[in-house]
Protein backbone atom coordinates (compact mmCIF):
# COMPACT_ATOMS: atom_id res chain seq x y z
CA UNK A 1 0.00 0.00 0.00
CA UNK A 2 1.10 3.19 -0.29
CA UNK A 3 2.63 4.77 2.51
CA UNK A 4 1.23 8.05 3.02
CA UNK A 5 4.16 10.28 4.97
CA UNK A 6 1.55 13.66 6.01
CA UNK A 7 4.91 15.39 6.79
CA UNK A 8 4.81 16.01 3.00
CA UNK A 9 2.02 18.03 2.89
CA UNK A 10 3.55 20.73 5.93
CA UNK A 11 7.16 21.33 4.74
CA UNK A 12 7.80 24.96 5.90
CA UNK A 13 8.07 26.93 2.54
CA UNK A 14 5.92 24.25 -0.08
CA UNK A 15 3.72 25.89 -2.41
CA UNK A 16 0.38 25.39 -2.40
CA UNK A 17 1.29 24.06 -6.26
CA UNK A 18 3.56 21.37 -4.89
CA UNK A 19 1.52 20.50 -1.92
CA UNK A 20 -1.66 19.61 -4.34
CA UNK A 21 0.70 17.80 -6.65
CA UNK A 22 2.34 15.64 -3.81
CA UNK A 23 -1.50 14.94 -2.39
CA UNK A 24 -2.77 14.32 -6.02
CA UNK A 25 0.09 11.67 -6.80
CA UNK A 26 -0.58 10.23 -3.75
CA UNK A 27 -4.17 9.48 -4.38
CA UNK A 28 -3.24 8.68 -7.91
CA UNK A 29 -1.02 5.92 -6.85
CA UNK A 30 -3.77 4.73 -4.58
CA UNK A 31 -6.17 4.66 -7.31
CA UNK A 32 -3.46 2.82 -10.06
CA UNK A 33 -3.44 -0.01 -6.16
CA UNK A 34 -6.73 -0.50 -6.75
CA UNK A 35 -6.47 -0.57 -10.52
CA UNK A 36 -3.98 -3.64 -10.33
CA UNK A 37 -5.52 -4.88 -7.47
CA UNK A 38 -8.34 -5.90 -9.35
CA UNK A 39 -6.19 -7.67 -12.30
CA UNK A 40 -5.78 -4.36 -14.68
CA UNK A 41 -3.62 -1.39 -15.64
CA UNK A 42 -4.32 1.16 -17.46
CA UNK A 43 -2.90 1.89 -21.56
CA UNK A 44 -0.70 4.47 -21.59
CA UNK A 45 -2.95 6.93 -23.24
CA UNK A 46 -4.69 9.45 -21.36
CA UNK A 47 -3.23 7.59 -18.41
CA UNK A 48 -4.23 9.44 -15.19
CA UNK A 49 -7.65 10.17 -16.76
CA UNK A 50 -8.08 6.64 -17.19
CA UNK A 51 -7.08 5.51 -13.44
CA UNK A 52 -9.11 8.19 -12.26
CA UNK A 53 -11.96 7.10 -13.64
CA UNK A 54 -11.51 3.36 -12.91
CA UNK A 55 -12.50 4.07 -9.34
CA UNK A 56 -15.96 3.34 -9.48
CA UNK A 57 -15.40 -0.14 -10.92
CA UNK A 58 -12.30 -1.04 -8.84
CA UNK A 59 -14.07 0.69 -5.17
CA UNK A 60 -16.59 2.11 -4.19
CA UNK A 61 -17.00 5.42 -4.94
CA UNK A 62 -19.17 7.75 -5.27
CA UNK A 63 -18.83 9.53 -8.19
CA UNK A 64 -18.10 13.03 -6.64
CA UNK A 65 -14.98 11.39 -5.88
CA UNK A 66 -13.59 10.52 -8.91
CA UNK A 67 -15.23 13.97 -10.73
CA UNK A 68 -13.22 15.90 -7.63
CA UNK A 69 -9.78 14.00 -8.37
CA UNK A 70 -10.29 14.64 -12.14
CA UNK A 71 -10.90 18.33 -11.82
CA UNK A 72 -7.71 18.34 -9.41
CA UNK A 73 -6.00 16.68 -12.46
CA UNK A 74 -6.75 19.12 -14.67
CA UNK A 75 -5.82 21.59 -12.17
CA UNK A 76 -2.55 19.93 -11.36
CA UNK A 77 -1.84 19.66 -15.45
CA UNK A 78 -2.88 23.84 -15.04
CA UNK A 79 -0.50 24.68 -12.48
CA UNK A 80 2.56 22.32 -13.95
CA UNK A 81 2.72 23.78 -17.45
CA UNK A 82 0.75 27.24 -17.56
CA UNK A 83 0.07 29.16 -14.55
CA UNK A 84 2.40 28.88 -11.64
CA UNK A 85 1.17 30.10 -8.36
CA UNK A 86 -2.89 29.16 -9.21
CA UNK A 87 -3.60 27.20 -6.80
CA UNK A 88 -4.96 28.41 -3.21
CA UNK A 89 -4.27 27.18 0.15
CA UNK A 90 -7.76 25.68 0.11
CA UNK A 91 -7.65 23.72 -2.79
CA UNK A 92 -4.07 22.16 -1.92
CA UNK A 93 -5.97 21.22 1.56
CA UNK A 94 -8.78 19.72 0.08
CA UNK A 95 -6.90 17.53 -2.25
CA UNK A 96 -5.33 16.35 0.65
CA UNK A 97 -8.22 15.56 2.37
CA UNK A 98 -9.07 13.60 -0.61
CA UNK A 99 -5.25 11.59 -0.84
CA UNK A 100 -5.90 10.65 2.92
CA UNK A 101 -9.56 9.48 2.22
CA UNK A 102 -8.30 7.57 -1.21
CA UNK A 103 -5.57 6.17 0.92
CA UNK A 104 -8.59 4.40 3.75
CA UNK A 105 -10.77 3.62 1.17
CA UNK A 106 -8.21 1.88 -0.46
CA UNK A 107 -6.93 -0.01 2.28
CA UNK A 108 -10.23 -0.84 3.48
CA UNK A 109 -11.09 -2.39 -0.04
CA UNK A 110 -7.75 -4.09 -0.09
CA UNK A 111 -8.26 -5.20 3.58
CA UNK A 112 -12.53 -6.47 2.59
CA UNK A 113 -11.45 -8.59 -1.14
CA UNK A 114 -7.60 -8.58 -1.37
CA UNK A 115 -6.46 -9.62 2.23
CA UNK A 116 -3.55 -11.63 0.40
CA UNK A 117 -2.20 -7.71 -1.06
CA UNK A 118 -3.27 -5.51 1.76
CA UNK A 119 -0.63 -4.32 4.62
CA UNK A 120 -1.69 -5.08 7.87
Amino acid sequence: MVNFDSRAFTIKGLSEDWRLAIAYNAALQCATAALAASGYRASREAHHFRIVQSLGHTLVVENHLASKLDAFRTKRNASDCERAGAISAAEADEMVSLARSLRERVGTGLRQNHPNLASK
